[in-house]
This record gives C-alpha cells, structure tokens and sequence, in this order.
C-alpha cells in the first residue's frame, strides 16, 4: 500500500479544503506579493537601479536641483558627488585667497537648511517646520559639539569635518541665530549621501509605512483638510451615488424581473445605455449640477445603476417559480405576489448582489473625484503623483483597498446573521444569531401557558 503524497489532499478536484487550510491559503494570498515587494526592495544584489538622496546640494552653474528623496541613477550619483566637492574646493580656494563671494549670506541661509531632512528624519524638527532657521542654527551647533548623534542616515566623516568647520565659522560671526550676522564667507556644502533603491514608482515598504503614518497623523494648517477629513469625504461619495442607485435601481430592476411588460419597457434602452463611459458625461454634470460634489456622487450613481437593473432583474427571474405557483393557487393577487412572495424570496440574493455592486461603484471613485473641483483621497494622489511622491500615493492606494475589502468581508459576514437560512452563516455568525434569540426564547418559556 502506496502512502499517499504529503500535499496530494491539497489539490482534490471540486472538493472543498479544510477550514484550517482555506485560512493559511488566505494568509498566503496576501503574504505572498508583500514577500516579494520585500525582496526586492532590500535584498542589495537584485535590482536597486536608483539611489535615493538622503543629503542634498545645489551644484553651481546647474540649474537642475535634487533635494532628499530624489532618486538619481547609480551611474549619475558619483558624478554628482564630484560636482559638490569641486564647488567646495573653489569655496576654500576662495577662503585662503581672502577674496569672500559676493552673495555670501545669502547662499549660507540656504545651507543651513541642508541639514532639514536630515532633522525630520530623526524627529528633531517637524517636517511643517524645515524651513525653520533658528532650530537648525542650533542643530548645526548640537552635531558638530557632539550633543546630538545622527543614525538614521548618519553623516559621514567627510560631512561631520564640513559641519565642524561651518560651524565654527558660524560661532565666530554669531552663537545665536540672527540673518543679519550670517558670515560674509561662503559655508562648505555637505557632500550628497544616498543609498540604493528601487525606481521612485516603487517605493520599499518602510518608506510607505512611515510616510503614511506621517500624513495620516500630522496636523495641517487651519483651513487645509487633513487626511481624515479627504477619507469621509471619499466615502461620501461613494455611499450616496450607491444610496441613489439602490434607490432607484433596485424596484426597477424587481419590475423587469416580475412583469415582461416593465422588462420589455425599460431593459433595451439600460442595455444600450450600459455601454456608454460614464465619464464622457463629466462635463454635462459638472455644467448641470456645479462643480461641488454632486457631479462626482451622480457619476457614480450613473456608472453604477445601470448595471444594478440589469443584475437585480436576473436575480428576480431566478426565484424557484413553484413558490410563485403556490402562491397563486393560495388566491394571491399580483400585488401580493410582489411583496410576500418575490421580495422574500430574492432577499439573500439580492443582498450579495448589492455587496458585489458596492465594490463596482468603488471603481468610479478616481474618476469621479477629478472632474469638477478636485477633492478627497484622489486630489492628493493626483497631487502627489504628479510631484513623483510615490511614497505618499502607495497609502492612500492601500487604505482605498483595505476600506473595500474590509466592508465586502464585513458584509459578507452579516449575510450570515440576516439570511441563516441560506446556509451561508459560519460559526461566529450562528453564535451571534442564538445570542439575539435567547432572551426572547427565555421569556416565553417563563410565560404562563394560554388557556
């Protein structure tokens, strides 16, 4: 007798796994590409054809300017490493030499915010506040005497001796800030410090995470909308172009269903019109409706209903007609039928048909956000994207899928506890049904017996 094969039992034909193994599948599903999105990203030796700028410098007679997290070649960063140190040389020839440039305090205001990524990165100064001089005077002062260790990137010897030598031509001038007592000699730029990474399209999950963490709880300028209020106002368009869709396309699409006549009368013309791009209609509804969010909620409604008739009337004609027949050997009058018959019979039905078309209607939320005046979630990946800050897209991207899988699953999970009948309830959702029972159960076991 041949033992059988260790994961042979995994891959039985139309048989349904385990419960316990459908659960580490499911986890797989979504471990799988993050493993990868790891991989890449910091395992050195397989792509990382950028370096991402951690320090910057403007470059003289350059009018291209890189600033930190700008992402530049490999082969291109050396050359412009060179570049910095050659304009560092003339700064020094210039020094010796007694001849001070012209403009001198000026360009030493912009050097002193060289070190601003360098002080967000390690929560010394809000990123609100990089351009803050007076902080970054003192940070200059706190590096180069020690008082302050950077590590995350942490500076190297070439830049710890330029900040050493700023700094004591600063202290020379002024110890505490004031533009006006800014040295008329030229500061040394810091050398440009990078490390490897993937193409800016592709930020390593690190940098999503903490940039996200960043938006999501900074606090913004009075009159700015955080990224909070962007996220309501997302889902309000969302839930109301589906509100007005169910509204209007739920007893139609009954209708059709039901009676030929309704069928006949409305479902060529939705048919026809299905096929139709809603966003070819965007500037009617922006010229109609204003540039508010009403255009954005009835894009959705017309992207989404359409599509609900159709799905809504296939489910009505699916119901088992012998209930239909005894109802109407019952003496059921067509009115009836509708209400006591029709509607609770497609209810559970209908229900996962509305939960899979609520996940259609997301699909509408890009485009509806942009037309009109830009607003929610979009606006800023819209925004972001066109500056490259792919690292503040990625959240958003991913908060927009948690939020639709974690109500499709929640929804998924009710239909369980309304509809038990189904058959499609699991145990937590059984659990919950006889929790609600048991009180009622309790007290008419307690009540006296009718005569």
């Amino acid at each position: 007798m041949t033992r059988p094969g260790i994961f042979r039992d995994w891959f039985l034909i139309r048989r349904d796994l385990p419960q316990s193994r459908r659960l580490i599948l499911t986890c797989v599903s979504f471990l799988l590409p993050i493993a990868v999105w790891c991989f890449v990203s910091y395992v050195p030796w397989i792509w990382h054809p950028d370096v991402k700028i951690e320090l910057s410098a403007e470059r003289e007679g350059v009018t291209t300017v890189f600033t930190a997290g700008d992402h530049v070649s490999r082969e291109f960063f050396p050359e412009f490493v060179e570049a910095v140190r050659k304009d560092n040389a003339v700064v020094l020839a210039a020094r010796s030499a007694g001849t001070p440039e012209p403009g001198a305090k000026r360009k030493n205001q912009k050097l002193l915010r060289q070190l601003a990524p360098l002080a967000v990165s390690h929560d010394w100064l809000p990123y609100t506040e990089a351009q803050n001089d007076a902080i970054l005077y003192t940070l200059w002062r706190d590096i180069a005497t020690g008082a302050k260790t950077t590590r995350k990137p942490a500076l190297t010897a070439e830049n710890l001796d330029i900040v050493r030598q700023n700094w004591a031509l600063l202290a020379v001038a002024s110890p505490e800030f004031s533009y006006a007592k800014l040295p008329e000699q030229s500061l040394l730029k810091l050398i440009p410090q990078g490390k490897p990474a993937n193409p800016i399209y592709l930020p390593a999950p690190d940098e999503v995470i903490h940039t996200g963490y960043r938006d999501f709880t900074a606090k913004v300028p009075a009159g700015e909308l955080t990224m909070g209020d962007r996220y309501k106002r997302s889902l309000q368009v969302i839930f109301l172009g589906f509100f007005w869709a169910c509204v209007v396309g739920i007893p139609i699409g009954i209708l059709c269903g039901v009676f030929d006549f309704f069928s006949k009368l409305f479902e060529p013309f939705v048919d026809f019109f299905r096929y139709m791009p809603a966003p070819t209609f965007s500037t009617l509804l922006v010229a109609v409706l204003l540039a508010g969010d009403a255009p954005k909620i009835a894009l959705v409604f017309i992207g989404t209903v359409f599509q609900l008739i159709l799905v809504v009337s296939k489910t009505t004609r699916l119901l088992d007609p012998s209930l239909l027949e005894a109802a109407q050997t019952l003496g059921a009058k067509p009115r009836q039928l509708v209400t006591h018959v029709v509607i609770p019979g497609i209810l559970p039905n209908l229900y996962n048909d509305l939960r899979i078309l609520l996940g259609w209607a997301w699909t509408w939320l890009v485009i509806a956000e942009l037309i009109g005046v830009k607003s929610g979630l979009t606006e800023f990946i819209e925004t972001q994207g066109r500056f490259r800050n792919f690292d503040r897209v990625f959240p958003v991207i991913i908060l927009i899928g948690v939020t639709g899988f974690v109500m499709d699953q929640f929804l998924s999970w009710l239909h369980g506890i309304f509809f038990p009948w189904a058959g499609t309830s699991g145990p937590l959702s059984r659990g919950i049904v006889s929790a609600l029972k048991w009180p009622v159960q309790a007290i008419s076991r307690k009540s006296p017996a009718q005569p």
